[in-house]
């Protein structure tokens, strides 16, 4: 008798290529039209999947995880993040969560550097000049930017994409400082000639550039608040390519209005896809659709690291990218 094949239901249009494979292995159901499921299109898949394979943006609690039928076992998660998933409650109803970490360090890391880059060079100012029709020629004072060789570099977690963004920053000159639970290895700190502060506080006062490497989490939520945006200085620049909910967007946007910071590039939002109309608009602000991640090679990694985890979990063995609340 042949083995029935697992029913998975997938949220999101994933690449081609890991469509494809899915359907060979599985009893897939997938969105060809790429709409985001409402919380009763979610609540139907749990109750007829035997494995769920959201995104980010889906938002799965524990009143959701509720309504899930007793044949949903696995939530594996095309994303590196999770808050969007009650991990918890899931696991306290026998449901394991997978997720796909490490696979999009290099390519987060690149966006991030392109806006520390961009945003004190004016990058985007200049584009949208030349788009415009309004460049008269080259003056000495005109479009004048900040220099990176020299500058501080404050890294607000130093995981993987946050040692990442600073091989990088390293290359161009910039010193590196990092605030993180705990600090790094001690070789890992001499190779980036990093240096660690324990005080946030601290660090954010003396640093001409932030970068947001940080995950969500409920420690992390709001991490950049008014108070903390007032601490850094009216000439620096602050970047986030992690996760929005880490920033007070409204505080952000009244500190770069009122002249006491001196721009933002960010990639994520607080309330996604909105974005705050305080910023929108800003010659100073650099505002990118949720890229970081966004290259073919990484996306299609992604998916294959997700049918990995299911096909693990359907041998009976543990997925190698089993979710465990306690490290998150």
């Amino acid at each position: 008798m042949p083995t029935r094949k697992l029913k998975i239901v997938v949220t999101r249009k994933l690449p081609a290529a890991v469509e494809l494979r899915m359907k060979e292995l599985f009893d897939a159901r997938l969105n060809e039209d790429d709409h985001p499921f409402t919380q009763e299109e979610l609540a139907e898949a749990m109750q007829t999947a035997d494995v769920l394979v959201p995104t980010v943006t889906d938002h799965i609690d524990g009143r959701l995880l509720a309504r899930a039928g007793e044949q949903l076992r696995l939530i594996a998660q095309f994303g590196a993040g999770v808050d969007n998933i009650d991990v918890q409650s899931a696991i306290q109803r026998g449901i394991t969560v997978t997720n796909t970490p490490g696979v999009l360090t290099d390519d987060t890391a690149d966006v991030a550097m392109s806006l520390i880059l961009a945003v004190p060079r004016r990058l985007n100012e200049g584009a949208q000049i030349m788009d415009a029709g309004g460049f008269d020629g080259w003056t000495p004072t005109w479009m004048l930017g900040r220099r990176l060789a020299g500058k501080r570099l404050g890294i607000i977690g130093m995981g993987r994409i946050g040692q990442a963004v600073a091989r990088r920053a390293k290359s161009f000159g910039l010193q590196i400082h990092y605030h993180n639970r705990k600090p790094v290895g001690a070789r890992v700190e001499e190779q980036l000639e990093a240096t660690y502060w324990d005080s946030l506080d601290q660090m954010l006062a003396r640093m001409d550039i932030v970068s947001i490497n940080c995950p969500h989490t409920p420690a992390t939520f709001h991490l950049m608040n008014a108070r903390r945006i007032e601490l850094m200085k009216p000439e620096a620049f602050i970047v986030n390519t992690a996760r929005g909910e880490v920033i007070d967007e409204a505080a952000l946007a009244r500190a770069i209005k009122a002249g006491k910071l001196a721009g933002a590039g960010l990639d994520v939002f607080e309330r996604e896809p909105a974005v705050n109309e305080e910023l929108i608009g800003l010659p100073n602000v650099l505002l990118l659709p949720h890229m970081g991640s966004a290259t073919i090679e990484g996306r299609t990694e992604m998916g294959e690291k997700v049918i990995i985890n299911i096909k693990t979990f359907a041998d009976g063995h543990r997925p190698p990218d089993r979710v465990i609340p306690a490290i998150l």
